[in-house]
């Protein structure tokens, strides 16, 4: 019956492959018409500029000279009929254009569709980076493949995902898997990109980097804004777009602003922002500064201001321990310049605390209610992904004011991608066990 069963897995596996090879045929192909059709419309604008400019001063110059034979009134008013039949012909250019490019969005989200509604990839740290000096528990294998492993129990479990990060991956390699996901919010997709695992497992280093002076060592929040600038520049004929930024934190179930230097450490403080759930994503939370970026200066200089302001602390598992959630939110507000047609869509850059069993992290007092609230809010995620997967008619969002404030950005249309972060060393096999059972769940999902 196992035997029936994975041949049944592999058809279907085989099938799914084909399907998508051919939607990213047509999404090739479509791509190809549409640089020609943009050529051409180019082409034929500046005909048409030359054209009209040259009949203006035909006019002119007539005007002028009081020159009223009727030859060169015939010879104006064929220039005219020619410019005239020539402005069909662009704007019916301009119509194929957009038909054209509306038809490859399409494709291009159906593509990523066909690949999963949630994608869900793993990233294994480095062994031995936190000064942990035990044996390692995993092996990166292929196709997705990761094993875990407990010696001491003979105890061996495979898990497989959309992608496995080795610990010798590089941000552009990381970068370049969630880049297409991360472009659709440029088409009017709210998208969400989740960064999960144990404290100490290298969540922060993907999401923002560990040394953001250097380009190659910068993280998906700094490589998407970057990525999102140049979509900018290179639609700013068809498209006018804004990109605005928003960076809070959850931090002991209350939402503040870390573009704001007033934090304070016990809730109920002056930068306590108040969550409106009626309201959709970029706009809930109307207290919030939002900050108009356009270069990676701006970027880099938002970032600092937030990452001086996020709730830190040491803990006996990593020395600089996140004490919040962090939830950098790209507002993207696009108008179309030919048909007006307007798009409002956010992107969710989200760096989780660390899950933490608080009898190993050493934690009491003020980190102690940390880690609960923590844990309490990782564990209402899983529940609201588990309530997803079973399509469920109620979805616990407001359990936790992290999934009420993503609410919009978890169903319907929306893309999700979960990069689980697992230490590889044997001493976290049961965190990293606990992390890779979450991927199970959440892959298990579909949207819409």
């Amino acid at each position: 019956m196992e035997s029936v069963q994975a041949q049944l897995d592999t058809i279907r596996k085989e099938l799914e492959d084909q399907q998508l090879e051919q939607m990213r045929a047509q999404a090739a192909a479509s791509q190809s018409q549409l640089a020609e059709l943009q050529q051409q419309l180019e082409a034929t604008r500046m005909e048409l500029a030359e054209r009209t400019a040259a009949l203006e001063a035909a006019s002119a110059e007539l005007n002028t000279a009081g020159d009223s034979s009727s030859a060169r009134v015939q010879q104006l008013e064929a220039q005219l009929a020619a410019v005239g039949e020539q402005l069909q012909d662009y704007e019916a250019l301009k119509q194929a254009f957009t038909d054209v490019r509306e038809e490859n969005k399409k494709l291009y989200n159906t593509v990523q569709d066909l690949k999963g509604s949630i994608r869900v990839f793993c990233r294994v740290r480095p062994l031995g980076t936190t000064g942990d000096s035990a044996d390692g528990c995993l092996d990166v294998g292929l196709e997705g493949q990761l094993a875990v492993y407990e010696r001491e129990k003979d105890r061996r479990a495979v898990y497989r995902f959309d992608k496995v990060f080795a610990g010798n991956s590089t941000q552009a390699a990381v970068y370049e898997d969630v880049q297409t996901l991360i472009r659709s919010v440029m088409d009017g997709y709210n998208v969400c990109i989740f960064a999960y695992g144990q404290t100490g497992s290298g969540k922060t280093h993907t999401m923002t980097g560990s040394n953001t002076e250097d380009s190659s060592g910068r993280g998906i929040n700094y490589r998407a804004l970057d990525d999102l600038f140049a979509l900018k520049a290179q639609r700013d004929q068809e498209m006018h777009y804004s990109i605005r930024a928003q960076m809070l934190e959850i931090y002991n179930e209350s939402i503040r602003d870390l573009l704001v230097d007033n934090n304070s450490s016990s809730g109920g403080g002056p930068n306590v922002l108040q969550l409106l759930s009626t309201q959709p994503s970029g706009e809930n939370v109307p207290g919030a500064n939002k900050v108009e970026v356009t270069t990676t200066e701006d970027v880099l200089h938002m970032m600092r201001i937030g990452a001086r302001n996020r709730h830190m602390a040491a803990t006996n598992m990593n020395d600089r321990s996140s004490r919040s959630h962090q939830v950098l939110t790209i507002v993207v507000d696009g108008e179309n310049r030919l048909t007006r047609a307007r798009t409002h869509a956010c992107l969710h850059l989200v760096d989780l605390a660390g899950s933490e069993r608080t009898d190993k992290s050493g934690v009491e007092g003020d980190r102690l209610r940390e880690a609960n609230n923590i844990n309490s809010s990782l564990s209402a995620l899983g529940s609201v992904m588990h309530a997803l997967a079973n399509k469920q008619k109620h979805v616990p969002f407001r359990n936790s004011k992290l999934t009420e404030l993503l609410q919009d950005s978890l169903g319907g249309n929306a893309k999700v991608c979960m990069l689980m972060h697992v230490a590889p060393e044997a001493t976290s096999y049961g965190e990293s066990v606990s992390t890779l059972n979450f991927g199970n769940r959440v892959a298990a999902v579909t949207l819409g």
